[in-house]
């Protein structure tokens, strides 16, 4: 893989397709569990293993997978690496695990994950496809951060609430102070759907500004050579 190579899949992870703001995949744990920053990036990074894993397996074995069965052998490939992801949450995080709940098993199901299995690692070598999950992973993984600090922040005045859970003996910090009356609507269902339209509408808006600036910098078209007229052809 040279430097090209991988500055594109760079800017389609993170920019161009992002799976949360461009292709719009996975709005039930983005909105679910972006209550607050800690919990919305510990589904992120859990979403980049299973997704960088997964890449890695079906692109070591794509050419032992039959065409016609390789769905339901990628959904199992991935049901098993999520399982142990789990169960590795539940022995070292059991507070986050209770938090994030039924959210990490349906990684499995997450659309994001099994897309770039069927679209990228079934085609695709063992080191791009690993980045490529990587890549795709923390372009979620933004989304999902500023998601879950914008309705923290603004629903309750906090910042990483909830990180005592990871790492014992730390707390949140107290943005707008303890007489911050708060805003329940940023953190309640409603909230997360205006929260991330939001955040799309900004997303759609740099891109067409930045569309519109390459038309109006992009250098004019040469000119079309004409053939000189055969002499009396006047």
């Amino acid at each position: 893989m040279n430097f090209h190579h991988f500055k594109e899949s760079a800017r389609n992870g993170l920019w161009r397709q992002n799976p949360g703001l461009a292709q719009i995949l996975g709005l039930c744990p983005i909105l679910a569990i972006s209550t607050n920053m800690v919990n919305a990036v510990s589904l992120g990074l859990a979403t980049i293993l299973a997704m960088a894993i997964s890449n890695l397996t079906v692109a070591a074995l794509r050419r032992l997978i039959a065409y016609e069965i390789r769905i339901p052998v990628f959904i199992l490939i991935i049901a098993a690496l999520v399982t142990v992801l789990d169960l590795a949450f539940n022995a070292f995080f059991h507070s986050l695990y209770l938090v994030l709940g039924i959210f990490i098993p349906l990684i499995t199901t997450n659309c994001i994950v099994l897309a770039r299995v069927e679209a990228y690692a079934a085609k695709n070598g063992v080191v791009e496809s690993t980045l490529d999950g990587i890549l795709m992973g923390a372009g979620l993984l933004w989304v999902l951060a500023l998601l879950g600090g914008m309705r923290e922040l603004i629903g309750v005045g906090t910042l990483f609430g909830g990180i005592e859970m990871i790492v014992p003996g730390w707390s949140g910090l107290q943005v707008f102070g303890d007489d911050y009356p708060g805003f329940m609507l940023a953190i309640l269902p409603p909230g997360a759907f205006f929260t991330l339209g939001c955040l799309i509408a900004a997303f759609n808006a740099i891109n067409a500004r930045r569309n519109a600036r390459a038309v109006v910098t992009a250098p004019p078209p040469p000119a079309a050579a004409t053939a000189p007229l055969p002499p009396g052809a006047a």
